[in-house]
């Protein structure tokens, strides 16, 4: 029997350190070839780590919630031969390798969709993307703007402050009548009137004595003449009765809510919460693209009254046989075609190298809304789709995501992206552009105003693109021509669908 060390993998892309989010075995566990041992997280996705042997878990590495270097010890098994751990090498905890030396079984990188024959063959652990992806969603946008290749997940949410209290609600209404004793302030907001002498009210089987005009008064201000002291002859109610009834009612509830006002307690106490390495990795990505790129945002107003009833027509006819066509593959449809005259686009800057790379294929980074926050897939090649084609690619790679069953492909490589808040999409907004890209465009929600056609007001619907775009490399006069070429496509929506439009 012998040792053998799982280390943590180079899971690629430059990552030296990965977070571990869940182990799925225990000390005492027997683990086989390929089994899933634990899953870690990167800046892109979770990732599943396989064993490479079969054997019995001697010892955990590390436990949920730890930052772990790429070729620190994960895991120890016992195991049939002579295993890769020497004997009295030091445990996972306190091995140096941790800190940098080299492992004792050199673990090569984990490829972008490396395979369970591939483990057996390199004896390596695979990086698999896990459902598990979805509680921390790749980072990179906020509020509708990502950055990086992948969409940033919201970072941890402050609990609530469990040194608060709540402000007690005023009581209801009393409903105190005749003779009886004023309610206490403190628990009434309303008062009976003070104790009557039983000479000045009529008996229960009596009726009050009043006019028939001051009765009709009593009843347009909804009192009950039962209720209120006559001090004319025989106990008669009069008119200034009523208006002294009204104001001694008045004093009381009045004074009533001064009484029970509830008093707003301060709130005291914090909570700090350490960042994940998803969320520290998220504000490195921020800062940097805010710090290098000087953002410039253009606003266009898009009147999509014509496109959506395009849409509603397609769908009447062909949602059956192809599927149902939403605004996404349309807007997506329209960057794609108005990139064809707007090259300069669709690139990446290397503001080091001082280079700047155009792309002939459009990889088209979508936002998608998960449970664990915003992620953005790419649509490789948007290029090579039409408008089924890309709600359709679209569809596919939003429930990927949403299941955390997205690929590492499926998060990179993007050449621009395309955002949108949905219903929830404001009158403008000015996106985060995706470092090293050089553009984003932003999709605001759509809103039914008047405008003037043809001299006469009319009811249209109306949405805005907001779209930022690198001003090192980018021009605003070439920004607000390839926006207005997206939006004279979207108001003409055949060009969209016609066939190599």
């Amino acid at each position: 029997m012998g040792t053998y060390a799982i280390r943590m993998p180079d899971i690629g892309e430059g990552i030296a350190e990965v977070e571990l989010v869940a182990w799925h075995v225990q000390p005492g566990d027997a683990v086989k070839e390929d089994q899933v041992v634990a899953d870690v997280m990167t800046d892109k996705a979770t990732v599943e780590i396989p064993s490479p042997v079969s054997g019995q878990v001697l010892s955990l590495g590390g436990t949920p919630g730890q930052v772990m270097a790429v070729g620190s010890e994960l895991i120890r098994l016992e195991v049939e031969g002579a295993g890769n751990v020497k004997e009295g090498a030091a445990s996972a905890s306190g091995e140096k390798s941790a800190a940098g030396e080299a492992p004792a079984t050199a673990v090569p990188p984990a490829g972008r969709a490396t395979s369970a024959a591939a483990v057996k063959q390199s004896a390596a652990a695979a990086a698999i993307i896990t459902p598990a992806a979805v509680e921390r969603s790749s980072p990179l946008r906020t509020a509708g703007a990502p950055l990086g290749t992948a969409g940033a997940a919201p970072g941890p949410v402050a609990g609530k402050d469990r040194g608060a209290t709540a402000s007690p609600l005023p009581p209801p209404l009393g409903e105190g009548r005749g003779g009886g004793a004023p309610a206490h302030a403190a628990s009434s907001l309303r008062t009976a009137p003070p104790a009557l002498s039983t000479s000045a009210l009529p008996s229960p089987a009596d009726k009050p004595l009043a006019s028939p005009s001051v009765r009709h008064h009593a009843r347009q201000l909804g009192i009950d003449l039962a209720s209120v002291r006559g001090s004319g002859p025989g106990g008669r109610i009069t008119h200034e009765d009523l208006e002294s009834h009204v104001a001694e009612s008045s004093r009381l509830v009045t004074a009533g809510l001064a009484t029970a006002r509830p008093t707003l307690a301060p709130r005291e106490g914090e909570e700090a919460l350490p960042l994940t390495a998803l969320r520290r990795r998220i504000a490195q990505k921020m800062q940097e693209s805010k710090r290098r790129i000087p953002h410039f945002s253009y606003v266009e107003e898009i009147d999509v009254t014509s496109l959506e009833e395009v849409r509603a027509q397609l769908n009447e006819r062909f949602a059956a046989r192809r599927g149902k066509l939403t605004l996404l593959p349309f807007i997506a449809r329209a960057i794609v075609l108005a990139l064809d005259d707007f090259p300069q686009m669709n690139a990446r800057f290397d503001d080091e190298a001082g280079v700047v790379t155009r792309y002939r294929a459009v990889h088209l980074g979508i936002a998608t809304q998960t449970d664990a926050g915003l992620a953005v897939p790419v649509l490789h090649h948007a290029e090579a789709q039409d408008l089924w084609g890309l709600a359709a690619a679209i569809a596919q790679l939003a429930e990927r995501t949403r299941n955390n069953k997205a690929t590492r492909d499926d998060l990179t490589g993007s050449t621009i992206t395309l955002t949108s808040l949905g219903p929830l999409g404001g009158i403008a907004s000015t996106p985060v552009i995706n470092h090293p890209e050089v553009a984003i465009v932003g999709v605001n929600r759509i809103v039914e105003r008047p405008m003037f056609r043809g001299g006469a007001v009319v009811a249209r619907q109306l949405m805005n693109l907001s779209s930022s775009f690198d001003h090192r490399v980018i021009d605003g006069m070439d920004a607000a021509r390839f926006i207005q070429a997206v939006r004279g496509l979207l108001e003409q929506p055949v060009l969209l669908v016609a066939q190599g439009a």
